[in-house]
């Protein structure tokens, strides 16, 4: 397996698909998953000639199961061992979710050269948690309850999650996947406990705000509006209005996995963004039709 050795022992699992000299794309999941979340989307910028990267986080996947260092400050450090060990260039980031809390922090800190533009989906910055700062975030009794029932039944949580909220099977007239349900929840079970239930208190209190305000390459922000997991109205908008150069692309009614649900118009649109040139992406604020 392709792994990297970090500072402090952990060994980080990648995958590294593609022509070497290509435009280097990397995907970074959410919590609890892995690099697997974002097969889809390897195999279709593949297809399309570029060289794609995903990793496992530390405590999730096939990486070590730490049950120290799972926190924003040091998932960043360890992109920046991967991108040093890779020596990415000119780089495109994609995160979803707690991986979208991975770019900011990471772009924010990256070296000169390593990272030319960044995508969020659906993700938790600028913070999630309700502050007297972030009115419109979440409770802490909404993260604490994540944390009571992985202690309690963390094999029951990782079935709930798919099955309801996250990829939308719990509105009318969804239709469940089974096979989507049970690779979340085998992606789930392979990382660890401790890193997982580290992980809650990371993607909900980190604040995010500073790395926004510091990110100078282009960013989109794609977002489903019936995200039930990070909602739209405290993610988003807050987000790119904190760039100094975001896009805002909203999805009518789509899920927090849209990703998968939706992948076709997922994929088509990180195409555009990834493909148009740099100066095309400045300050540009849009929206997307009502998608059915």
């Amino acid at each position: 397996m392709n792994m990297i050795t970090t500072s402090d022992g952990t060994e980080i699992f990648f995958k590294d698909w593609g022509p070497m000299d290509a435009t280097p794309i990397v995907f970074h999941h959410g919590w609890p998953l892995s690099a697997d979340d974002w097969d889809n989307q390897m195999l279709f910028f593949l297809g399309r000639g570029y060289r794609v990267i995903a990793h496992d986080r530390r405590g999730h996947g096939r990486s070590t199961q730490t049950d120290t260092g799972n926190d924003m400050d040091t998932y960043a450090a360890d992109m920046i061992a991967l991108a040093k060990a890779l020596d990415l260039r000119g780089a495109i980031h994609v995160g979803h979710s707690t991986g979208g809390g991975e770019v900011a922090h990471y772009v924010a800190r990256a070296e000169p050269g390593r990272v030319a533009k960044a995508v969020l989906v659906g993700a938790v910055p600028p913070l999630m948690l309700r502050t007297e700062a972030n009115p419109g975030g979440l409770p802490i009794e909404a993260f604490d309850g994540y944390r009571a029932a992985l202690a309690a039944n963390r094999a029951q949580l990782y079935r709930d999650i798919p099955a309801g909220p996250f990829y939308g099977y719990n509105r009318d007239g969804a239709v469940p996947s089974q096979g989507v349900i049970d690779n979340w929840w085998r992606q789930g079970m392979m990382g660890g406990a401790k890193a997982h239930y580290d992980c809650i208190k990371a993607f909900s209190e980190t604040d995010f705000t500073e790395d926004l305000r510091r990110i100078d390459v282009p960013v989109l922000v794609m977002h489903g509006t019936d995200d039930q997991v990070v909602p739209y109205a405290d993610s988003a908008p807050l987000s790119v209005k904190l760039l100094r150069n975001g896009s805002l692309r909203s999805y009518e009614g789509l899920p927090h996995g849209m990703c998968t649900t939706h992948a076709d118009i997922i994929n088509a649109d990180l195409l555009a963004f990834i493909a148009e040139p740099a100066s095309a992406t400045e300050a540009l604020i849009v929206a997307s039709p009502t998608l059915t």
